[in-house]
């Protein structure tokens, strides 16, 4: 990065200087327009604070020994549910949020559904902040940040909001052909002491934090929190924030515990400010600001659980401590309390204007489906449940002309060259009379500060007898309790036996329940096979009784022309029998005729013959004689 692009504060323009196209001017007048009727609407009824929950897969370590998984999540519906047992019952709890991901969804998943909107908004003139909240271990960092760059310098696709954030707020800048401006912030909040992690390092270099610079935390008397004197770098590329993260990532305080082997020890605020010109109907031209605040909160954790000891434990009670009291602004606001509690700590003063102020904010919830972290995770669920019903009034920047920009930084300028020359007329350290009141009140603000101090610690010297007191009496009930103690162990060691009784119990009962288990599995198979045995044997007995119905009907046309053919013949028959009774007397009488003609006939006969023989007889005798 050469000088030029090093410089901090300013406003300056470093992208290409040719004016915007007709049609790139009238598409952003037309989002200006539709941006200021939603600003109008944000400010009357406020937004809520959007609300992701994001579940991380089991790691190695859980994967190993088969830690049970006690969170469900449904990404179509948004919810997520937490089984708990409760008195040997178990009892589930369902949260609903803006979206969800679950242990398989990618970075890119969650940046395009939940990020990439905010981008578009910052660009229209927002301030808005996205943070992550979680356990520790629960992929905070990893969610915010991602994995590091290809060595070719590509784009990881495991890289993070903050990257990929990055990258699309230059590929709409460079395709709107826009004239812009941008500077970066990065500051760390470790111990309720803020670092700014751009600041060059001195000459000589301290070990640790000796190199970093403590910084303050202004108000500007108008409601807005400011830090006074954190560097601004002016970025004109993606690749020079990136490098930029990298520098500053490598100077966050982080540590290796029982739940993350790095855990973030510190919160960290990364912002982008940018300016972009515009040109009015009539040709002026406009500075349009956006701020993007992207913060990675350090993790909520369990000491017991963690394995902090000493000054690892006093840092993690000072990282749940700050985290507590954002708990409390949050409880507040949505309980619409008379006060709000801002300054109870650095970071709820840091996030005021995210949190009930005029900022778009978008919260992502991590957690862990491991039952181990299963009242953390309830906690954060609760947490990220209430922080929904927080109510925003964010607006839009108030867009400055340029010529009006330009006169604030001759002012500015104007103010910078009083205190050089007040310095080389002199060979002490000398500024202006403003500044040196201003600096007379906050020293005075400050003596009144010490003084309450004072008082303060006169009040925890009396409360500290109060304790020793406490102490001593607490001394003799131990020697008591350890008596106790004693009996309790004996009592703990029958009970372990017992328990261990209990367990082989345990586990030949498991045996059995999954003897139970396999033949049930075989029953319900063999069932199976039956029913769908019985759907077919369903099937070919209503075939078999179609073909029943179908041969009865057969059977019955069949009966039906039987009993017409037995009528016929029965008619046939009557007939028959009638025309053979004819027939009979017929022949009967024929026959009775013949036999009397053929015994008219025999005696005619007999009677020729006779006659015949006489005749015969006769001629004998005449020829005798």
């Amino acid at each position: 990065m050469d000088s030029s692009q090093s410089r901090r504060g300013g406003l300056v323009s470093v992208s290409p200087s040719q004016t915007p196209r007709s049609s790139d001017k009238s598409s952003r007048d037309l989002r200006s327009g539709d941006s200021n009727s939603s600003s109008k609407r944000d400010k009357e009824k406020g937004v809520n604070v959007q609300v992701i929950l994001r579940c991380r897969p089991l790691n190695e370590d859980e994967l190993k020994v088969n830690v049970p998984v006690v969170i469900s999540c449904n990404e179509s519906r948004r919810e997520v549910t937490a089984a708990q047992n409760i008195a040997n019952k178990q009892i589930d709890r369902t949260f609903h949020f803006d979206k969800v991901f679950g242990p398989t969804s990618q970075q890119r998943d969650l940046y395009h559904a939940a990020v990439s909107p905010i981008v578009y908004e910052v660009l229209e003139g927002y301030n808005c902040t996205i943070f992550a909240y979680g356990q520790t271990g629960t992929g905070k960092t990893y969610t915010m940040e991602g994995a590091a760059r290809k060595k070719n310098g590509e784009f990881s696709s495991d890289a993070g909001v903050i990257p990929r954030a990055v990258k699309q707020i230059f590929d709409i800048l460079e395709a709107q052909n826009a004239e812009y401006n941008m500077k970066v912030t990065f500051l760390e909040l470790y111990n309720e002491e803020i670092t700014d992690l751009l600041a060059p390092e001195e000459t000589s270099k301290f070990i640790d934090d000796k190199s970093k610079k403590p910084i303050a935390l202004m108000e500007d008397g108008k409601g807005s929190v400011f830090v006074r004197g954190l560097e601004e770098e002016i970025v004109c590329t993606a690749n020079e924030i990136y490098q930029i993260l990298e520098k500053g990532s490598a100077k966050r305080r982080t540590a290796e515990t029982l739940l993350n082997k790095q855990s973030s020890r510190s919160h960290s605020i990364f912002s982008i400010t940018i300016h972009i010109k515009e040109y009015t109907p009539e040709g002026e031209e406009m500075i349009k600001c956006g701020k993007l605040n992207l913060v990675d909160l350090a993790g909520s954790e369990n000491i017991s659980r963690s394995g902090a000891k000493e000054s690892r434990a006093r840092e993690a009670g000072e990282i749940n401590k700050s985290l507590l009291m954002l708990g409390r602004v949050i409880n507040a606001l949505v309980e619409h309390s008379g006060h709000i509690p801002y300054r109870d700590s650095k970071l709820t003063r840091l996030l005021r204007d995210s949190l009930g102020g005029k900022t778009k904010t978008c919260i992502i919830a991590t957690i862990s489906p491991s039952t181990h972290s299963l009242e953390e995770t309830l906690s954060t669920l609760d947490y990220a449940h209430r922080a929904k019903n927080i109510k925003n009034k964010p607006e839009i920047n108030q867009k400055m002309m340029k010529s009006a920009m330009i006169k604030d930084l001759y002012s500015e300028i104007d103010r910078l060259k009083q205190e050089v020359y007040a310095a080389r007329e002199k060979n002490g350290i000398y500024i202006p009379r403003d500044r040196y009141l201003q600096e007379e009140a906050e020293k005075k603000a400050m003596a009144e500060k010490i003084e309450r101090m004072e008082l303060d610690s006169e009040s925890k010297d009396k409360q500290l007898i109060e304790i020793q007191e406490l102490y001593n009496s607490q001394l003799h009930l131990t020697a008591d309790l350890s008596d106790k103690l004693e009996k309790t162990e004996k009592k703990l060691k029958e009970t372990e036996n017992s328990l261990s009784d209990l367990e082989e119990k345990h586990r030949q009962a498991n045996a059995t329940i999954k003897e139970k288990e396999f033949l049930i599995s075989n029953l319900l198979k063999s069932e199976k096979k039956l029913v769908e045995r019985a759907f077919e044997l369903r099937t070919e007995l209503e075939n078999a009784a179609s073909d029943v119905s179908s041969l009865f009907a057969k059977i019955e046309r069949k009966d039906k022309i039987e009993d017409g053919n037995r009528a016929l013949v029965e008619k046939f028959q009557s007939q028959l029998n009638q025309q053979l009774d004819i027939l009979h007397k017929t022949v009967s009488n024929s026959v009775t005729h013949q036999e009397q003609q053929l015994k008219d006939m025999e005696d005619d006969m007999q009677s020729f013959v006779s006659t015949k023989s006489e005749v015969t007889s006769k001629q004998g005798v005449n020829r005798v004689l």
